[in-house]
């Protein structure tokens, strides 16, 4: 399932600059393409790499937690705000 921003976006097609580097930083290495998540950054090419930049230290950096235990904190909160991400 695939839903549109209300924020508007700039399509990775047309990305220029700036925006088309991070869309290429934020590229999932098995599609290729940026996820929706980051596209609400795309007025804004800085913010949307240190959304991944946030992301990355959350999920991957230094912690008490494991891996699996953020993954599940992460969907509990996203399941609480009726958000499929």
């Amino acid at each position: 399932m695939s839903e549109a921003a209300w924020v508007n976006t700039v399509d990775e097609h047309d990305a220029e600059g700036d925006l088309a580097t991070a869309y290429e930083e934020c590229a999932n290495s098995t599609t290729g393409r940026a996820a929706h998540i980051y596209k609400v950054h795309s007025l804004n090419p800085r913010s949307m790499l240190d959304h991944r930049a946030l992301y990355r230290t959350l999920m991957f950096g230094p912690s008490p937690l494991k891996r699996y235990q953020r993954e599940m904190i992460g969907t509990l909160v996203s399941a609480l705000n009726q958000c499929h991400y």
